[in-house]
Order: C-alpha cells, then sequence, then structure tokens
C-alpha cells in the first residue's frame, strides 16, 4: 500500500519500545557507512500517523460499522503517512440500563498515558459524547473529530477549537413523504425503534416531526416489545400497512441485536415492505428512498482528518451538515412488492436492476447467432443420419425389452413354490372365513359382529392375494422400454416382497434397509425390479449352502452425491478373483443349470438408464453387488 502499514489496537508505548529496539540494534549491528539507513528508519517513525478511532456501539454494528469502514479505507489509501488505525467500542450506548464508564475511562488513560494518538475520531453521538465528557483526563490536547453524529445530538456547548463536527440530518418527514409517494394507500406504518435511551430520543423525536401528517398515516410503536413479538406482528400486519427500521440496538427484553441480523431477520417474515433512510440498511431488506449515504460522510472525514495530521488547525475546518442525498431504490424490492417505477420521484436512481438477456450477452448474442447460420446446414445434414439412430436404438430396445421378458419369465418359474404359496394362504382364510360365516348364519340368533370382523378378514386376504398377483403381473406384463419418473425405495420394496417367501422358506434372512430419503431416477420401473430380482435370487443361491446362522442376503438403497445406489450383499462364498471380471459377460455362469444371460441382461438394463453395476468381494466374506443410477433431483 505504497509503504502505509495499518496496526489495529496495539498499544502505543509497546510500537514506540519496538522502535526503540529496532534503532539500537541497527546502530549496533550496522556499520558506520549505513548510518543513513539508521537515520531514514528514524525518519519513518517521526511520520508515523496514529488514529484512534472510537465506536458507539461495536465495530460490527450497522450502520456505523459502515462509515468506519469506508473512513478507514479511504485513510489508508489517502495517507502519505503509516498510519497505525487502533479502534476501541464503548458498549454502554446498547444497554437500557448503561453501567460505569469510568473503568473504560482508566483502561484507555493507562493505555495512551504518555503517548496520545495523533487524532481522536469517534463515531456515532455516544461516542463524541463520550470523548467530550472525559477530553481533559484523557486527551486534553488531541485534536477530535466527531463524525456520523446527528446533528441534535451534537453538544455544542462541550465543543472546542480543537474540534471538527461531522454531523448528519435525520429528515423523518422526507422519509414518510418518500413511503407515502411510491406507496399512496399507505394506512398503516409500523415503526421498529428499540429500547435503549438513545433509540427512546428517537421516538420522541419522530413523533415531533410528524405531528403535520395528522391523521393522514396511523402509527403503530413497536419499541415497547420483545423482538420475537416484533417478528410476530410484523409477519400480521393488515392491508396497505409498511414498516419503518429506524435503529434496533437493543429490544425491550434487554437483548442486543448487532449488525443488520435483526433487519434481515425482519425481512424474512415481514409481509409488508420495509422503509429506512440509511444506506448502509439497503440493498436486500428496504425498498429505499432518500437517505443519508455513507460516502458523503467517510469524504468529510477523512479530508478533515487528512487536514489535521497535515498540521492545519481544527478551528478552520467546517462542514455544512450532511443531508439525504438523492433517493435510491432496490428493484428487487420493487417488484417483490409492486411498485410501479412510474411513482418514484424524479432523479431516482433504481440499483440491482436484473439485466436484460440482450444487455448481458449482446456480443455473444450475435456470435452466436452466426454460429446457427453456420450450423443449420450441418443439422439438416445430420437429422437423416439422427432418424437412423432413432431407429435402430427403437429396434435394440425392443430386442432388450424381449430377452428381459423371456429372462423375467425364468426368474419367475424359480418363484412359483413361493407365488403359489402366498396365494393358497389368503384363499384358503377365505375359504375358512366364508365356512364359518355360513355356520353363525345358519343360527337361530347369528352374531352380527362377529360375522362383521369375518368380512373384514376376508376383505384383508382378498386384497393380500390381490397384490400378490398384481406384482406378479407386473413383472410378468410385456412392455416396450418405458422411462418414467420412479421412486427408487419404493420400486426395490416390491421387488423384494416378490422373493420374500423364497427366502423365508429357504430359511435365508432378507434383510432391506432403504435409505432415509426420496431417492427418484428416470428408468422403466419393471426392468429395474428385474435386475434387483435377478441378485436377490443369486445372493440366495450363493448362501444356500451356507451354516444356518450365516444365511443373510441384505439390501440397502442410499445416497451417494448426485447418484442412488442399490446395494445387495450375501454371506456365500463370494465370487473367485479370476471371475470377477467375467461375471457379467454373456454365457459366463457358474451354476451348474445355468445359462449366463442374468447378469449379462441386469448389465445391459442398468446401462440402458445411464447407470453402471458392479461386483466386488467384501472384507469380512460374500460377494457384494453395487447398481449406481443418477438422480433427477
Amino acid at each position: 500500500m505504497s509503504g502505509r502499514m495499518t496496526i489495529v489496537s496495539v498499544r502505543p508505548r509497546v510500537v514506540a519500545t519496538a522502535w526503540l529496539c529496532l534503532g539500537l540494534l541497527l546502530a549496533v549491528c550496522i556499520p558506520s557507512g549505513s548510518a543513513d539507513a539508521v537515520q531514514l528508519g528514524e525518519s519513518r517513525y517521526r511520520e508515523l500517523k496514529r488514529v484512534l478511532v472510537l465506536h458507539s456501539f461495536g465495530r460490527e454494528f450497522r450502520p456505523w460499522s459502515e462509515y468506519a469502514r469506508s473512513i478507514k479505507a479511504e485513510l489508508e489509501r489517502q495517507s502519505p503517512w503509516p498510519l497505525d488505525i487502533q479502534e476501541h467500542a464503548l458498549l454502554t450506548a446498547r444497554f437500557n440500563n448503561p453501567g460505569p464508564e469510568l473503568p473504560f475511562v482508566e483502561y484507555l488513560g493507562s493505555l495512551y498515558q504518555g503517548a496520545p494518538p495523533d487524532v481522536v475520531l469517534s463515531i456515532g453521538a455516544p461516542a463524541a459524547r463520550f470523548v467530550q465528557r472525559y477530553r481533559g483526563k484523557l486527551f486534553p490536547d488531541t485534536p477530535m473529530v466527531l463524525t456520523a453524529v446527528e446533528q441534535r445530538l451534537v453538544n455544542r456547548g462541550d465543543l472546542t477549537d480543537n474540534d471538527v463536527v461531522v454531523s448528519v440530518r435525520n429528515d423523518f418527514m422526507a422519509a414518510f413523504d418518500n413511503i407515502l409517494r411510491v406507496l399512496p394507500d399507505t394506512k398503516t406504518v409500523a415503526m421498529v425503534i428499540g429500547a435503549s435511551p438513545l433509540e427512546k430520543f428517537w421516538i420522541d423525536e419522530v413523533k415531533r416531526e410528524l405531528k403535520p401528517l395528522g391523521d393522514r398515516v396511523g402509527l403503530v410503536w413497536y419499541s415497547d416489545l420483545a423482538f420475537e413479538e416484533i417478528l410476530k406482528r410484523a409477519a400480521k400486519l393488515p392491508p396497505n400497512s409498511v414498516l419503518f427500521w429506524g435503529l434496533m440496538s437493543v429490544d425491550a427484553a434487554g437483548i442486543v441485536y448487532e449488525g443488520d441480523i435483526a433487519l434481515r431477520s425482519l425481512h424474512a417474515v415481514a409481509n409488508a415492505p420495509i422503509f429506512s433512510y440509511q444506506e448502509p440498511f439497503f440493498g436486500g431488506s428496504t425498498v429505499g428512498g432518500p437517505m443519508l449515504l455513507t460516502e458523503d460522510t467517510s469524504r468529510k472525514t477523512v479530508d478533515a482528518v487528512m487536514r489535521i495530521l497535515g498540521g492545519e488547525k481544527p478551528a478552520s475546518i467546517k462542514y455544512e451538515t450532511i443531508e439525504f442525498g438523492p433517493p435510491r431504490y432496490d428493484w428487487r424490492e420493487l417488484q417483490r412488492w409492486s411498485i410501479s417505477e412510474s411513482s418514484l420521484p424524479a432523479g431516482s436512481e433504481i440499483m440491482f436492476r436484473d439485466p436484460t438477456t440482450w444487455e448481458t450477452y449482446r456480443w455473444q448474442l450475435l456470435m452466436i447467432a452466426s454460429v446457427i447460420l453456420v450450423q443449420s446446414g450441418l443439422i439438416s445434414g445430420l437429422l437423416h443420419e439422427r432418424r437412423r439412430r432413432r431407429v435402430a436404438e427403437v429396434e435394440s430396445r425392443q430386442r432388450l425389452a424381449e430377452l428381459a421378458h423371456a429372462n423375467r419369465y425364468s426368474a419367475v418359474g424359480e418363484l412359483t413354490t413361493s407365488i403359489a404359496h402366498e396365494l393358497n394362504q389368503p384363499l384358503g382364510s377365505i375359504l375358512t372365513n366364508a365356512e364359518t360365516a355360513e355356520l353363525l348364519l345358519k343360527g337361530t340368533s347369528p352374531d352380527i359382529d362377529e360375522i362383521r370382523q369375518i368380512l373384514a378378514d376376508i376383505r384383508r386376504d382378498d386384497q393380500r392375494a390381490s397384490e400378490v398377483i398384481r406384482r406378479l403381473r407386473s413383472v410378468l406384463r410385456k412392455t416396450p422400454f418405458e422411462v418414467m419418473d420412479i421412486e427408487l425405495n419404493d420400486t426395490v420394496r416390491e421387488a423384494i416382497g416378490l422373493v420374500s417367501a423364497v427366502a423365508d422358506g429357504r430359511r435365508i434372512a432378507l434383510a432391506y434397509m432403504p435409505a432415509s430419503a426420496d431417492l427418484h431416477v428416470k428408468g422403466d420401473p419393471v426392468q429395474l425390479q428385474q435386475v434387483v430380482l435377478n441378485l436377490i435370487i443369486n445372493a440366495m443361491d450363493a448362501v444356500a449352502d451356507a451354516d444356518m446362522k450365516k444365511r443373510e442376503v441384505n439390501v440397502s438403497t442410499v445416497r451417494a452425491g448426485n447418484q442412488a445406489e442399490i446395494r445387495i450383499a450375501d454371506t456365500g462364498p463370494g465370487i473367485a478373483s479370476a471371475d470377477l471380471g467375467s461375471v457379467f459377460n454373456p454365457f459366463f455362469t457358474t451354476k451348474p443349470q445355468g445359462m449366463g444371460m442374468g447378469l449379462a441382461i441386469a448389465r445391459t438394463i442398468i446401462e440402458a438408464h445411464h447407470g453402471s453395476i458392479a461386483a466386488e468381494n467384501q472384507p469380512w466374506g460374500g460377494a457384494l453387488f453395487t447398481i449406481r443410477l443418477p438422480m433427477i433431483r
């Protein structure tokens, strides 16, 4: 930064001692011929300027934090001297019942004893009154710049020739004229102002200034409420209402709100537009209007500090009170609350407007248009080739569907006993319940409640049998490859329902662990169920010869980034290392009666869904098949 340096919150005596030690070290270590270098270091030390910045509420408390940030950046840019900017915060202004200030005074006194700053810069009214009150004890001869202080809060009786004031004026009537201009139907204005002593002062000032409005608009005051209650009321304001944001440093419950966190919370729940007169709150939460501009205050403050550090007497530096700048409006808030731009005052500046596509990409669009003209000739030539490829793709899918259909018949053949058992159970129960109902009806006084329960049992068993038949039909039906939005957890669950009875009959523990959230993929549910069915049957075959306590097949679904995974693991002997690379090849099988087409068809189906399937051996034993499919949301 052109030879400048910035040191924040460092004891001046420590800095001075460090420079002195450096000078002694140079004197001892540098030969006499290098005396010029020592003098240069001493010269730079003499030029070091110390600026003490005193905050009223805290370093990150808007709007004053924005003033401080702008002032410091501009000081570092303009200063021809190295700067030591030290910052302290006067926190008592943030409390409804502030404590004593003397401990803080004593702290500052011990910190700057014997090494006062070159300029004291107070930001905000509380800091200005503090430095004026304790000037004699802390900095009796140090020039002071009192900035970002409202002109009504300037303690002019205590000003000296060593003070420069950069004051502002809050024109509440202008702010309300703006509200009624852009929203002329406004009936109610909810006033969001805190409960600290400073904020109570402003409540009285606002009431006094707005007396000329009379009954034109109703004012609702939130200063006696906790901020949580303010949020609840702001969410339920009646039609033709607006919110006016003054300041919220501490609410009626004594809770301190630093920065613009409170305003952002209010903006998130409010059902009415928010207006303010401070630029630091503009840009994301408030509609806008005439406001105090940070750059106006920063420019005059930096000018005063530079002139004082350059040797000019503070008494000769005078500035007019800073008024509201030209109105500015947030285009996003205008759109949100349907405020017409025609209702804005002449000379208004609309900011944060989304540029049109043409404005943003004019040259890119022209280039694209040129490319399109060139490509149109190529596209016409490619259409014929595309048509041929689509015909080939349709034929390929038809052959895949036919092959998959034949494979499903083969898989269902292995489940015949299980399906018959699943149908016989509800059908047998239906017959038994019907015969029981007949016997009851032949009695002299049949028990109607018991007959009603029997009918309920018959209905339940009928639904169970219907569900078995529905699942079987969905697997066996011959349909073309059909892509749709499916939920993978339910698709896998239906496939497991078809083989659960087989697992029970073989005394195999079949467990399913679905993902906690829905997994949406694009695909054909019948064919995906077929893949899961084949892999589960293979897993049950693999554990058939295992110990009774180790016959387990575990199915799970998880989300892995932008993909959904189906994992099917067993506790069988696993896959021989030499066969791992061949298990998905056509006609490769390790079963005596197998054709070697099941896994090949499974891989073809998954790849048609733009996914992948892999096989591996688990470290603790058994095989693991993993299916990965791209998710759509």
